[in-house]
């Protein structure tokens, strides 16, 4: 049974180091206190329970004990023992559950991380930084919006001399986001938030100058929807220059998890339908992304170095945008619910996993995914629910709808059978970043219905490019995770999956879907060996019970023949049994089904740490296999 809020006073000190708040005198809490959700809708129930999961175990992780001296009132992540910079974010999703509950605990936990990041990450210009010692501060626009929305839903729950600091300081927020965001500050998931923020905030504070900058904001953005399939564009730089491919910066997650849901939050409030129309259109695209048990196939983007199988790790999900358009595509219902449900899947102790084997592998959990997703979920809780639909209608890959080309990011995705995959030479690199997502014709996902994921892309090098945010790898044998063909020589490894230059086909015959590419095996510069180059040619041949590999290399230099193998990773989690028949056939028995993997030249198991490698991107563990030689080919079958 929780505790009632009652009237209660709190005394905190600002990052000034003056006494501020003043808090007490909540006449109404427990009146206002909302009941819990009673409803038979699977999706806001499912986010009902979820969120509380996740508060309560976070609300658990507060820093109660003043000798802590500046830690106190933050939230210390037992995974990495970090306190992270936007942990203030949650000061939304505790008001919230402080209404939902009427337990008082969620109210003092929003006035004590209110004090941690005015002590902590507050700055005289008005902004927050991403963390203590970092210089980020285009955060600042996320931290707004929580706020914002905390007082906008749950404002007449806070002690008036709290609210009135809040608005104090999101007054100062507002300003720094005015004078310093335009549509090139950072990449377009910064603009687009500043947008939504500015015009929140100007709502709550009949402030129209605020508003006003966050409709040129948004105008401006409407020019970074690709021309061909509307993917939203803008993850990287150059921002207005195509790469040779004709490709812009896109990347998945960042799309669906932030930019596209603060771009719907944006058009539901200010009612612009035109802006509505074209991030429906969008989010319809982004869609055909999504694989039937929720996981967002980033195995492509530009930022994919923080794809984490569910989204992103940093960003907060995908439901502020599919739950609350769902009535303009019923389909988008069925996103958010999957994706949800999934979410639910990867929660081990109250925490949100950042992908699908941190608990079979024993990886420390980071906080970060949990206060970022509980953001999405509270959202939709707090607006307005849709009126749906029903057509009957599932996600794009539920279906098996043969092949689809995707030109924007030069990638395909197969259906076929129960089998879904994709291939993709995207060429454009994030900013100044080599080695990041594959490309060169890779086969970045190969998912079955009975399996889920077998062969998945990962960086083709593991970088903290955003040290951070990501965890290190300190496992000496990790690999990267995408099938390819590799050459190790002094030191340096060429791959075809490095490759941005290489030409893919594809073709259907029957029912077999053939995919093909032309590659060469370069260095993460794009540079050949030094005797020259090698010629790489991989033919994916797709059918509803099979799958073939074939992988070879031409006028391979005598020097090299010795030095090249093909590696193939297979998805696998170290609970799953596995059986090698003589040295050409190994089957891993799976919950649902056994998966075959035969191979017309001897199979080995590369070395790893315990019995599997794993792979922070996208938070999966596999059992890595080669074959030693410039050609080889690999069928891979599942029998359920």
């Amino acid at each position: 049974m929780s505790r009632q809020v009652s009237r209660r006073k709190f005394i905190i000190t600002t990052a000034t180091g003056g006494v501020g708040l003043a808090m007490g005198n909540i006449n109404r809490l427990a009146a206002a206190v909302a009941s819990p959700f009673s409803g038979g809708d699977e999706l806001y129930a499912l986010s009902n329970s979820l969120s509380a999961t996740w508060a309560s175990t976070l609300l658990g992780l507060q820093i109660k004990d003043k000798s802590q001296g500046a830690d106190y009132g933050g939230l210390r992540c037992p995974g990495t023992q970090h306190i992270y910079g936007r942990i203030g974010d949650t000061i939304y999703p505790f008001m919230h559950m402080a209404r939902r509950t009427g337990d008082s605990r969620y109210l003092d936990a929003a006035v004590l991380l209110f004090r941690w990041i005015e002590t902590n990450v507050s700055q005289p210009d008005g902004s927050w930084l991403n963390e203590p010692n970092d210089k980020w501060k285009g955060i600042t626009a996320f931290t707004i919006i929580a706020l914002s929305e905390a007082i906008l839903n749950h404002g007449e729950l806070m002690d008036p001399a709290f609210k009135s600091a809040i608005n104090d300081r999101l007054a100062k927020a507002g300003e720094f986001i005015h004078a310093n965001f335009n549509i090139d500050f950072g990449n377009i998931n910064y603009p687009i938030s500043g947008a939504y923020a500015l015009s929140l905030l100007g709502t709550i504070q009949d402030n129209p100058k605020f508003k006003q900058k966050g409709r040129v904001l948004t105008q401006q953005a409407m020019k970074f929807f690709s021309r061909n399939n509307h993917l939203l564009f803008g993850e990287g730089t150059p921002y207005y220059e195509a790469s040779k491919k004709g490709c812009f910066s896109v990347d998945l997650g960042y799309n669906v998890e932030e930019s596209l849901p603060n771009l719907a939050l944006y058009g539901l409030l200010n009612k612009d339908e035109e802006l509505l129309t074209m991030v429906t259109a969008s989010l319809q695209t982004h869609m055909e992304f999504m694989l039937p048990d929720g996981g967002w196939d980033n195995s492509w983007g530009t930022r994919n170095y923080k794809w984490t199988y569910w989204g992103s790790r940093t960003s907060d999900g995908c439901q502020p945008a599919y739950a609350l358009l769902a009535d303009r595509d019923p389909r988008f219902y069925r996103v958010a619910l999957k994706n949800t449900q999934l979410l639910q899947q990867c929660t081990v102790n109250g925490l949100l996993m950042g992908g699908l084997h941190y608990n079979t592998h024993h990886v420390p959990v980071s906080m970060h995914h949990t206060f970022c997703h509980i953001k999405a979920l509270t959202t939709i809780l707090d607006h307005e629910r849709p009126t749906l639909r029903q057509d009957g209608k599932g996600i794009p890959r539920e279906s098996r709808y043969g092949l689809r080309f995707f030109e924007d990011i030069q990638t395909w995705l197969i259906a076929t059978g129960k089998f879904r995959a994709t291939v993709t030479g995207y060429d454009r690199e994030y900013k100044a970043m080599h080695n990041g997502h594959a490309s060169g014709g890779a086969l970045t996902m190969l998912w079955h219905e009975q399996t889920g994921p077998l062969l998945v892309a990962s960086m083709n090098s593991y970088q903290l490019v955003e040290a951070g945010n990501m965890q290190s790898d300190t496992d000496p044998h990790n690999m990267a995770l995408t099938p390819r063909v590799e050459l190790s020589s002094n030191g340096v490894t060429y791959m075809n999956i490095c490759h941005l230059d290489a030409t893919v086909t594809a073709s259907e015959t029957g029912s077999a879907i053939i995919i093909r590419a032309s590659s060469r095996l370069v260095d993460q510069d794009q540079k050949d060996p030094a005797e020259g180059p090698v010629y790489c040619h991989t033919e994916y041949i797709f059918t509803p019970n099979k799958i073939t590999l074939t992988l070879r290399c031409d006028k391979v230099p005598d020097v090299y023949k010795n030095n090249i193998r093909i590696v193939v990773p297979v998805i696998s989690a170290s609970t799953e049994k596995v059986q090698t028949t003589g040295h050409n056939k190994i089957t891993i028995q799976k919950n649902k089904a056994r998966v075959t993997i035969t191979s017309g030249q001897p199979l080995t198991r590369l070395e790893t740490t315990g019995s599997r490698v794993f792979n922070f991107v996208p938070g999966l563990e596999a059992i890595p296999l080669a074959i030693n030689g410039h050609a080889g080919t690999i069928d891979i079958s599942v029998k359920e």
